[in-house]
């Protein structure tokens, strides 16, 4: 194929995630709803078949689009977390020196969430967060050992319960995307600074009473701090980081 048919190709394959976008945007599909066959939606779009099914490969990558084995293709739900999960394919290119930057992204969507889930936040979201923090308590005071994947464990579940009540899908599935791809670095932080476990902890324990008398300044404020030393160490150890990343 010579690169004038390629770049035709390709112009073609644009035409049909612009088409199919604009059909969804319009209303004329929905979520769930199962694409035209083939032949006839090739010509809707005025495109050749061969160009049609590479876009349709390209929405389904996407999220956007997924083909049933024997039954068609079908607009997915359109749920932020299945149209975002491309972003953590993307944030995992990102090389080990470019993890600072990530987190200092991660800080600002996170302070943002923490200040919204301060206004929506439950009893239930605020007694799980507890448990959540108390589950590794006796590993702060001495009482065990260090267990640094039941701290990172905890470290995350408590990052997402907030995420999740914050009542922003879209906030939620970046902040998991951003958070999965920190989280090599935050455990040689756990594991490097012996300070750094119960440093957290105290931080979430002042989260989660901020959360609690539903104060959004202070909650973003605290997040926000709290954030902030993970990310300066980062920055402050890149070597440290990327050769045990």
């Amino acid at each position: 194929m010579t690169k004038e048919e390629q770049s035709r190709n390709l112009s073609q394959t644009g035409n049909v995630l612009y088409g199919i976008k604009k059909m969804i945007t319009d209303g004329h599909l929905q979520a769930g709803s199962k694409l035209p066959n083939e032949k006839d939606l090739a010509e809707v779009l005025g495109t050749s078949r061969g160009s049609l099914r590479e876009g349709v490969r390209a929405l389904c990558i996407m999220g956007v689009l997924e083909t049933r084995q024997g039954d068609g293709t079908y607009v997915t739900s359109l749920d932020p977390s299945t149209l975002l999960s491309p972003m953590t394919f993307l944030v995992d290119l990102h090389t080990p020196a470019h993890t600072g930057h990530l987190q200092t992204v991660r800080r600002i969507l996170e302070s943002e969430a923490a200040a919204s889930a301060a206004l929506r936040i439950g009893d239930d979201d605020l007694q799980e967060a507890e448990r959540v923090l108390d589950s590794i308590e006796n590993f702060i005071t001495g009482v065990e050992d260090i267990d640094y994947d039941a701290v990172m464990e905890a470290d995350i579940s408590f990052h997402r319960i907030i995420a999740r009540c914050s009542g922003n899908p879209a906030l939620e599935a970046l902040i998991d995307s951003l958070g999965n791809r920190t989280v090599r670095s935050r455990t040689w932080r756990a594991i490097s600074d012996k300070g750094a476990v119960p440093s957290a902890q105290r931080d979430h324990r002042s989260i989660l009473a901020a959360l609690r008398e539903h104060e959004p300044e202070h909650a973003r404020l605290r997040m926000a701090i709290h954030l902030l030393n993970v990310e300066e160490f980062i920055y402050a150890h890149p070597t440290d980081v990327i050769s045990n990343l």
